[in-house]
C-alpha cells in the first residue's frame, strides 16, 4: 500500500514552521510526525503539501493509496485501523478526517458515499504552534517506547550519576561524561553519536537526537527535545529544537520552539510567564491577530534560519518568522515578520542576496549544500510574507 501524508487545514495555524516544511515534518517527541508514521507502518511515505515545497517534498501516487492527516500522531490502534482501510472507507475523529482510501482514477473524494469509521480513543493532534512544546511530554514518552521496545541500551558510563536508569536509553556512539541524569520524572533518550559534556544536569522527559550536543554545565528540564545536530548550553525547559539549531551558551529558553538552522547568541533569554500571570496570547498567521493560547507559560516561536545576537531578550509569547536577524538592546516586538533585520530600535528588510550569502556559509560549516531547491523555497516565503513587513 502507498501512504501519503497531507497537510490538512491546520497548516496556516502552524506557521512559521510550515512555511519551510509540510506538517508531517514537524518534530514533536523524539521523531518528526513523518518518522513516527513510517516507523509504525514499516514503509516510507510521501506528502501532499504546498506547490512551492513539492520539489523538496514530492508526492508519489500509485493505483491505490491511503491518505493520512499529518496533524494526527499515530498510535498502535490507529495504525491498525489505517492498514485495514478498503475502498470507499475513511476514518474520522469527530468532524476531522484522519485517513481515507483513494485510487488514482478517482476524480474527487466525496465522503458522503464513504463508509465513515469513527476513531473513539484519544489522539494527539498538533494544530497550533504551541502544541509542539505543550504536548511534547506525551509525544516523547510514546516515541521512547516505540524506539526502545525490545532493544538494549548502551551501558551508562561509570562517571554518570543517574536515577531511574531503567528509563534511560543510550544509542551507539553516544558520549556522556560526569553528567547527572534523573529519569524518574520521565524517560531520557540519547541518540546516536550525541554527546553530554561534563557537569550537565538533565531531568526527563528528554530526548537528544543523533549528533546533538549538551555543552558543559547545561541544565535541562523536561519535556525537552533536541533534534539532530543541535548544540545547547545554559538552561532549557520544555522546549523543542527541530535540527541544526544552536543555543550554545548561557541564558534561558523555556516553553519554546526553534525551527532548523536557528542560532541564539550568548546570554539570550526569553520570558515564558507574564508579570501579571495572565494567559499568553501568540501571533496567529491564520487570523492575522494575536490568539489566546490557553497557556500561562509560553515563550518563543522562531522560524527556520532566524538568528539573534548576544544578550537578546524576548518577551513572553514572541513569534519570529523565517530568516530574521534580531540584535540590539531592549525587547523586540512580540511578532517579528520573516526576513526582518533589526531589533527594538526598528527593523529593515533582510534582502534575499544577504540571506543567501549567510545560509550558504552556515550550512557549508555542517557539510550541507545550500542548493537551488532550498533557495527557491525561501524566495517564495520572502514574497509570501511581504505583506507583514510594514515597518
Amino acid at each position: 500500500m502507498n501512504y501519503i501524508l497531507f497537510d490538512s487545514n491546520v497548516r496556516k495555524a502552524l506557521l512559521p514552521f510550515t512555511y519551510t516544511r509540510p506538517v508531517a515534518d514537524i518534530r514533536i517527541g523524539v521523531l518528526t510526525i513523518r518518522e513516527k508514521w513510517e516507523k509504525h507502518l514499516g514503509l516510507t511515505t510521501t506528502t501532499i503539501t504546498e506547490e512551492y515545497l513539492e520539489d523538496k517534498y514530492p508526492m508519489v501516487e500509485m493505483d491505490d493509496n491511503i491518505l493520512v492527516n499529518a496533524s494526527y500522531l499515530p498510535t498502535n490502534e490507529l495504525v491498525e485501523m489505517v492498514k485495514k482501510l478498503s475502498k470507499n472507507e475513511a476514518i474520522f475523529k469527530g468532524e476531522d478526517v484522519i485517513a481515507f482510501y483513494t485510487t488514482d482514477t478517482q476524480e474527487e473524494v466525496d465522503f458522503e458515499i464513504y463508509k465513515q469509521i469513527e476513531f473513539e480513543d484519544d489522539l494527539i493532534q498538533v494544530k497550533n504552534t504551541w502544541d509542539i512544546f505543550s504536548l511534547n511530554d506525551k509525544a516523547l514518552r510514546a516515541d521512547f517506547e516505540l524506539l526502545t521496545e525490545g532493544r538494549k541500551s548502551q551501558p551508562i558510563p561509570n562517571t554518570v550519576q543517574c536515577i531511574g536508569k531503567e528509563n534511560i536509553f543510550i544509542e551507539e556512539g553516544a558520549k556522556l561524561t560526569f553528567a547527572t541524569l534523573n529519569a524518574t520524572t520521565g524517560p531520557i533518550y540519547i541518540g546516536k553519536d550525541a554527546e553530554i559534556m561534563e557537569g550537565s544536569v538533565v531531568r526527563g522527559p528528554f530526548a537528544m537526537c543523533e549528533n546533538s550536543i549538551l555543552k558543559m554545565g547545561t541544565k535541562i528540564y523536561g519535556a525537552t527535545t533536541l533534534g539532530p545536530y543541535c548544540k545547547v548550553g545554559g538552561e532549557v525547559s520544555n522546549s523543542v529544537l527541530f535540527a541544526h539549531s544552536n543555543k550554545g551558551h548561557d541564558g534561558f529558553l523555556g516553553n519554546s520552539v526553534l525551527g532548523e538552522w536557528c542560532n541564539l547568541g550568548a546570554d539570550t533569554n526569553n520570558s515564558n510567564l507574564k508579570n501579571n500571570y495572565a494567559e499568553v496570547k501568540l501571533w496567529s498567521y491564520e487570523t492575522g491577530r494575536f490568539a489566546k493560547t490557553g497557556l500561562q507559560f509560553c515563550g518563543l516561536m522562531m522560524g527556520d534560519h532566524s538568528k539573534c545576537g548576544i544578550n537578546t531578550m524576548f518577551n513572553t509569547g514572541t513569534v519570529i518568522g523565517v530568516s530574521s536577524n534580531i540584535f540590539g538592546s531592549g525587547f523586540p516586538r512580540n511578532f517579528v515578520p520573516s526576513f526582518s533585520w533589526g531589533g527594538a530600535s526598528g527593523f529593515t528588510e533582510y534582502k534575499m542576496n544577504k540571506v543567501n550569502e549567510v545560509n550558504e556559509v552556515v550550512m557549508k560549516r555542517r557539510g550541507i549544500e545550500y542548493d537551488e531547491i532550498e533557495q527557491k523555497i525561501l524566495e517564495h516565503v520572502f514574497e509570501a510574507t511581504q505583506q507583514y513587513r510594514n515597518y
